[in-house]
């Protein structure tokens, strides 16, 4: 009944998107929905045992564990969040002429059905089927990216689903090598992940080692890894700032999931050894890929957004050690990015409406008068910053600690290394906000600017965000910590 109560709350959504008339009330069907969905979410965190293993719909193909939950919780609080921001942001679209009226329904009907979508695959037992609800995301949230009136958004979307797609081919290669893995072991070839736990102990070493190469190249891409990242600058800064959010917020979380669940699965083979040198020299290289972009980034949004591959590689990294402890960090660093680069995009959002361009959505951003213009924006932008790159007592200090912390364990070399990589990623956008919201017009001058009246619908997500970044940063409740290792126990690590 639980899987039934977030579609039926969907499919009331669409409906009755089909029959509104204003962007008042699409939005509300939109924050409607986010609102149940934290509702239902809430009743299964506290009301329903885990894991859930039988359904009355879907059973044999479902299943709710600790981490489908949690990615669950995350991806509900970032989806209602956004639908409040959208509330005054797309009104301003709508009148600036970047979105028309006419495409207002197909918005909000693919952001409730992606919004179902992502809940379905985070709850996925069988792997076929979260590869087709993480194909599904691609396709929907292109949509999203592709609604505004511009050229470029188009060929970002098409970029985004041509660089995601391909390289999901790969990963149902790997699904057939690992369901002929299983029928070869078990004797019933099946791809759900909680039978293929039990038996993977027994697994051949060499296909388990292709399998997971294929299958790692499509999820790589969904998250933004190098070198299959390159449709996320483009996708992210091009997507209106609330559906930004979700891209980083969730859907990145989605490729990072499909990875995690079969990287536990490897934990049980022979073949670690063989694996984790491959996940940390991908961590890396997302690492300096990031880095390197970043210096010469002049837009705020993309620097945003290569701070996003930066972030995906440190969670890589932090697999590739693959002990309980770094696997902890990883499940929380999850849940810090993910809040933090939200907070992000909805402050860059407000600022990217104040200062756009009228040239080219490519065009530097004109920041200046900053602190006069739009001061919460500003300061989104600043303590998201210092958030982001790991600055006390934000929750990304913790989890980026503890994972560098690990990974010195293994190796003094790499660490050295990531240190300077990250060094250079923090340098580039600390240079970025010192140099743009340093720019104030001298006292007498006149500016040519008229100030965007930044509806309280956008600014109460980015303090809600930023206030939990925070409160949970400095004391992260004992059910939290407990909540996370048990994720860490289920996936046997």
């Amino acid at each position: 009944m639980i899987l039934v109560a977030y579609a039926l709350c969907a499919v009331s959504a669409l409906i009755l998107i089909a029959f509104s008339r204003t962007h008042q009330q699409l939005n509300a069907i939109a924050i409607g929905q986010g609102t149940l969905y934290l509702a239902i979410t809430a009743y299964v965190l506290f009301c329903v045992p885990i894991p859930v293993e039988t359904f009355m719909v879907g059973s044999g193909y479902f299943f709710i564990d600790h981490l489908g939950l949690f990615e669950v919780i995350v991806a509900t609080v970032i989806f209602f969040l956004a639908a409040v921001y959208a509330r005054g942001y797309i009104e301003n679209l709508l009148v600036s002429g970047d979105l028309e009226t006419g495409s207002l329904k197909l918005f909000y009907a693919a952001w409730c059905l992606l919004e179902l979508v992502i809940v379905l695959a985070f709850f996925s037992d069988n792997l076929a089927l979260f590869w087709i609800f993480a194909e599904m995301t691609t396709i929907i949230s292109a949509m999203l990216v592709a609604i505004l009136s511009a050229k470029e958004n188009i060929d970002a979307a098409l970029k985004y689903i041509f660089v995601a797609s391909v390289a999901m081919l790969f990963a149902f290669v790997g699904l057939i090598f690992l369901f002929e893995i299983s029928r070869s072991a078990s004797g019933t070839g099946t791809l759900n992940w909680t039978v293929l736990m039990q038996h993977a102990s027994v697994f051949p070493p060499g296909m388990v080692i292709a399998a997971f190469a294929f299958i790692f190249i499509g999820f790589a891409a969904k998250s933004g890894i190098f070198p299959f990242h390159t449709w996320l600058p483009e996708a992210h800064a091009k997507a209106p700032s609330a559906v930004s959010a979700i891209l980083s917020g969730v859907l990145l979380n989605v490729g990072i999931y499909g990875i995690i669940r079969v990287f536990a699965i490897v934990h049980q083979t022979t073949t670690l050894a063989a694996v984790t040198p491959m996940l940390l020299l991908f961590g890396v290289l997302s690492i300096a890929i990031a880095a390197i972009s970043m210096l010469p980034e002049k837009n705020l949004k993309k620097l945003i957004a290569f701070s996003s591959i930066e972030n995906m590689g440190i969670l890589l990294i932090g697999l590739a050690v693959a002990t309980p402890l770094a696997i902890f960090w990883v499940i929380f660093h999850i849940m810090a990015h993910a809040f933090t680069k939200a907070s992000l995009f909805f402050s860059a959002g407000i600022l990217h409406r104040q200062y756009r361009s009228q040239l080219s959505a490519d065009a530097p951003d004109d920041i200046h008068d900053v602190f006069r213009f739009q001061p919460l924006a500003a300061w989104g932008i600043i303590l998201g910053g210092l958030a982001i790159i790991g600055m006390p007592p934000f929750m990304v200090f913790f989890s980026k600690f503890f994972i560098l912390l690990s990974l010195g364990s293994v190796s003094l070399w790499t660490l050295a290394l990531v240190l300077v990589l990250i060094f250079i990623a923090t340098a580039a956008l600390g240079y970025f906000v010192i140099r743009m919201f340093g720019r104030v017009t001298p006292p007498g001058e006149s500016v040519d600017l008229v100030p965007y009246l930044t509806p309280l619908s956008m600014k109460a997500p980015i303090v809600i965000l930023l206030s939990i970044i925070l409160i949970l940063g400095i004391m992260f409740p004992a059910g939290g910590s407990a909540f996370i290792s048990q994720i860490v126990t289920e996936l046997k690590f």
